[in-house]
This record gives structure tokens, C-alpha cells and sequence, in this order.
């Protein structure tokens, strides 16, 4: 199972995954925000129709119609007529929309989305370290290699990769599915940090040495070092709420 799960492919299928509760145009379209602060759909990429798209979030045509309208408004989509018609994303700079979303939230709901995150990413990586092969360290270790530590957005790429495969290796299909829905929903932000160099460098610094615990067969140390990771992106996604909060004063 862990090798037939792929982190681009399984990513982009869970931007388009039902949406649990009441199908509200908002959530469709916060779904699809994400997905392009993301990079999981890219800068011309065409988007499912109408139709296709209400079929695939489970919700009435209406209610994609509308989040369309709502991206096109916010000048993240473009929609064209004729033979080549469709809704397509639009290339711009995501910051400003990602630091209008971290103010709007509070300290509370940031720091709980922290932890809830820390908690599945601990424990795929604990049980990463159990239950990896030599092949899947040696494709973990080349996909740290791949990202970009002068990129922020190859980072950011990267950094959602490397979780997707630790969780893959944990071979447990709901470990995968979260942490899926959670880089979804919460990985724009809590990756923010990754627009400074310095945390850039350390953010590849950490993976390696989960992929080393992993190697190790030690689960305590690659969650520790899973645990720690985070809750400095965290700690740095709170500062910045603050300076926010300062500078609006």
C-alpha cells in the first residue's frame, strides 16, 4: 500500500475529496484557495467544470458556481468562453491572501490546529520508523534532496511531499487520508515560515533527521523530531499574528 500511494497525485485528489457537513459554497471555495496557496494547482492549470466539480465535493452545482464566483472575484481564477472555455487559476503572489487568513484567525484556533496537525504527523512518522524498508528510506532521503532550499515555494512543495510519504510508510490508509485533508486545510499557513531563508534551511535540516531516526529504527526520536519541527512553525506563525496585530493598532 505505502509504495501505490504517491504525494503529488494523492494531494491533488484530496483538494477535490466530499466535503464532510453541509455543502457551503464557502468551504468549496476556502478548498480550492488552499489548493492554489499550495501549489497543488498550478498557475494556467484548467479546473474541473461546474458540474464535474459539484460531483466531486458531493455538493449542488450551484454551490460550485458560486465558490467560482468567489475565486474569480478574488482574482485567483479567470473563466474563459469558446472551444477552450473553462475556469482556469490565475498566476500572483499568495502572501497577502495567507496573511489576511492568519489574522482573521485566533491564537487559540492557530495553536489547536498545531497540535491537532503535530499529533498525526508524530505518529506517522513514529510508526514510520517500525515499519520502512531500505528502498522507502532511500526515496525519503531523495525527496529531501529534491526541494529547492533557496525556493520558498519548491520548499513548501517539498515540505508537503515529505509528510505525504512519512505517512504513506506509517501503511495506514486513515494516517494518509488526514494528513491529506489536513495539508488541505492548514498546511498554507502553518508553512508560512518557509518564506524566510532561515527556516528554509532548517526545515531540510529537520527532515533529515527524521529520515535518520526512521533509519535508526527509532520511532521516539523521528516523533520528537516530527514534534519539534512543527511547533516551531508554529511558534513563528503565532509572532507573526502578533506583529500583525501591532501593526494594526
Amino acid at each position: 500500500m505505502p509504495q501505490s500511494i504517491r504525494s503529488t497525485t494523492a494531494a491533488r485528489a484530496a483538494v477535490f475529496a466530499p466535503l464532510g457537513g453541509a455543502g457551503r459554497a464557502e468551504l468549496v471555495a476556502q478548498r480550492l484557495t488552499d489548493a492554489i496557496e499550495l501549489g497543488l494547482l498550478s498557475s494556467g492549470e484548467r479546473l474541473p467544470s461546474e458540474a464535474e466539480m459539484a460531483r466531486q465535493f458531493g455538493v449542488a452545482t450551484v454551490t460550485a458556481r458560486e465558490a467560482l464566483e468567489a475565486l474569480r472575484e478574488a482574482g485567483l481564477v479567470e473563466t474563459k468562453r469558446g472551444r477552450d472555455g473553462g475556469s482556469y487559476v490565475l498566476a500572483g503572489s499568495p502572501e497577502s491572501r495567507i496573511t489576511r487568513r492568519v489574522a482573521s484567525l485566533s491564537r487559540v484556533e492557530l495553536r489547536d490546529m498545531g497540535v491537532y496537525y503535530t499529533a498525526i504527523a508524530a505518529m506517522s512518522a513514529e510508526l514510520a520508523a517500525d515499519r520502512a524498508t531500505d528502498d522507502d528510506i532511500a526515496h525519503l532521503r531523495a525527496t529531501v534532496d529534491a526541494a529547492d532550499v533557496d525556493s520558498q515555494q519548491s520548499m513548501r512543495r517539498g515540505e508537503g511531499t515529505f509528510r505525504l510519504e512519512v505517512a504513506a510508510l506509517a501503511q495506514s490508509a486513515r494516517l494518509v487520508r488526514e494528513e491529506l485533508r489536513l495539508q488541505a486545510e492548514f498546511a498554507p499557513l502553518l508553512w508560512l515560515c518557509l518564506r524566510d531563508a532561515e527556516y528554509r534551511a532548517s526545515s531540510r535540516a529537520a527532515h533529515l533527521e527524521v529520515v535518520d531516526a526512521i533509519e535508526a529504527v527509532d520511532g521516539e526520536a523521528a516523533r520528537r523530531a516530527t514534534t519539534v519541527h512543527i511547533g516551531q512553525a508554529i511558534e513563528w506563525l503565532l509572532d507573526t499574528k502578533a506583529e500583525l496585530e501591532r501593526t494594526a493598532t
